[in-house]
């Protein structure tokens, strides 16, 4: 048996593939890298859940948030913003933004734009990156994807006021599984032992036992039923005392 989980470029599975393997020994987790602008085709037809960015469509996914990623402008190393610890949407002002066709910022507003936005929309992130390298413009994108465009030439820097990114644990509507619900445990970090979300387990019938019986010499001592005071041992009543 298999759960196919897609996952997007920036996110990380170590943790997470340690923690199924070790609670589902007898299923393989198959992780299938995807680009975030096909993902939600490829959830509906060919994985049981996937680690995607938010939001997913809600009348055909559920989705569980997992954390938001910091955003940073990738710039060459030595352009004026690497000799700052963070900057801002306005220290882009004079900037020309390249705005890749997969971006996953998802920028609210045109007027929230920082800079000039580059005429040509690199197709993928990747090719962004290279623009950059050969000085064409600066690109915001979530913290994890410049680290897995890292090179030498480039650095990132922190930009405090700028849209985030967000990922969560998705899948189908129509698809929620036993193994899902072992999948949203592993990410939420719930125990081996947590029955959240699963039935649980029916207590075993306890085995019918007769009247107990007074142990060994309980009784001792103490006076029979419809038997008062002390035992006598002999056969003359006692006599009563005159008023």
């Amino acid at each position: 048996m298999t759960f196919r989980l897609l996952v997007v470029p920036g996110v990380t599975m170590d943790k997470w593939s340690r923690v199924w393997s070790e609670r589902q020994p007898e299923v393989a987790l198959e992780v299938v890298p995807v680009e975030a602008a096909q993902a939600a085709a490829l959830l509906v037809a060919e994985a049981d859940a996937g680690l995607l960015r938010l939001p997913a469509d809600q009348d055909a996914f559920h989705a569980i948030p997992l954390y938001t990623e910091t955003t940073v402008v990738v710039v060459p190393r030595e352009h004026l913003l690497a000799a700052a610890d963070e900057v801002t949407l306005a220290d882009l002002a004079d900037e020309t933004l390249l705005l890749p066709e997969d971006d996953v910022i998802g920028w609210p507003d045109p007027s929230v734009v920082p800079g000039t936005v580059a005429a040509h929309r690199p197709a993928t992130t990747a090719e962004a990156v290279e623009l950059v390298a050969a000085e064409v413009g600066v690109l915001v994108v979530p913290q994890s994807l410049a680290r897995a465009h890292h090179r030498r030439d480039l650095t990132y820097r922190v930009l405090t006021d700028a849209p985030a990114s967000s990922v969560g644990l998705v899948w189908s509507r129509d698809r929620y599984t036993d193994l899902v619900e072992e999948m949203i445990g592993v990410v939420r970090g719930r125990t081996a032992n947590s029955t959240r979300g699963r039935a649980p387990t029916p207590a075993e019938p306890r085995p019918a036992t007769s009247a107990r019986k007074p142990a060994e010499g309980a009784n001792r001592g103490k006076p029979a039923p419809g038997r008062t005071g002390a035992r006598r041992t002999g056969g003359t009543p006692p006599k009563r005392r005159g008023r």
